[in-house]
């Protein structure tokens, strides 16, 4: 078995310590591992090291960090859907659910065959210049369309399998899957969606229009979206990690991409623990 780590950069040298450590539980099991580059002198220097994207013959991906560090090594992977384990270092995370202490269970499950995986859809979005794609990438949380420095709304006109849907006058548009359902777009006025459930979600940033609520579509929908006012410095985000210039010509194209991430559950806790512990429901 070979196992990947993908680290947070600038955490404390008790963290590293931490990490440390279980590399050293790893290789007394008999598991190779591999770590990301930038991190490999902090955490350990005799690892071998990646760069850029994750080898093909890894089996379990280890992340700690928060959030952004497990969508890191979702750009890491690329179209690979190997099964990643979320250590969060700080606060609970959404994606990073398990701690530093429980690791070691939910990695002895891992080695035995026993953990829990629950499959995660991801979105597929594509910015066409007129039937061309300039870009494709797969998102797991939401491609975000925004305007850039100057507060000024924008007009996006939007369609669901090729029938008109609105035109939004917003600062911008959310497209997100289930998962990234408690990200931007819960921030925005979204609902919240299982993390299982296949879906696509539309959520405008500050409409002008009060009525333009956010919708949930079907996973099999294709979005289509045009920039239609005259701004020069509109740019599509995704997954938080890589911003790209639209234009007036561009089509973006979202869709349900034919690749899923795996995520490793928490033995610990289930998914409304989590809600209630980040969104501190029931509390007063």
């Amino acid at each position: 078995m070979k196992i990947a780590l993908v680290v947070k950069s600038k955490k404390s040298a008790d963290i590293y310590e931490e990490i440390r450590r279980y590399t050293e539980y790893l290789d007394k099991r008999g598991i190779n591992v591999v770590i990301e580059a930038s991190m490999a002198d902090a955490v350990n220097s005799g690892l071998v090291r990646f760069k850029d994207r994750i080898p093909g013959d890894v089996d379990t991906i280890v992340v700690f960090g928060g959030d952004g560090t497990f969508l890191w090594a979702i750009r890491l992977m690329a179209e690979q859907d190997i099964p990643i384990i979320g250590v969060n270092i700080g606060g609970l995370g959404f994606l990073t659910e398990i701690t530093m202490d429980e690791l070691y269970t939910v990695t002895d499950l891992v080695i035995s065959g026993s953990a829990v995986y629950e499959k995660r859809m991801r979105l597929r979005v594509q910015v066409m210049d007129n039937s061309t794609p300039m870009i494709t990438y797969d998102v797991l949380n939401d491609a975000v369309i925004t305007k850039g420095t100057i507060a000024r709304m924008i007009l996006l006109k939007t369609s669901v399998d090729h029938n008109y849907l609105t035109t939004y006058k917003a600062d911008g548009l959310i497209m997100a899957t289930s998962t990234g359902s408690t990200a931007y777009s819960m921030a925005s006025g979204g609902p919240i969606v299982y993390p299982t459930t296949d879906t696509i979600i539309l959520a405008p940033i500050s409409p002008h229009t009060l009525t333009n609520r956010p919708i949930v579509l079907s996973s099999e929908a294709v979005v289509e979206v045009e920039l239609e006012s005259d701004e020069k410095d509109v740019v599509i985000t995704l997954d938080g990690q890589v911003s790209r210039p639209v234009k007036k010509e561009n089509r973006i194209v979202v869709s349900k991409s034919p690749h899923y991430t795996t995520v490793i559950k928490s033995p610990f806790r289930n998914y409304f623990e989590i809600l209630r512990e980040k969104l501190k429901w029931g509390e007063r």
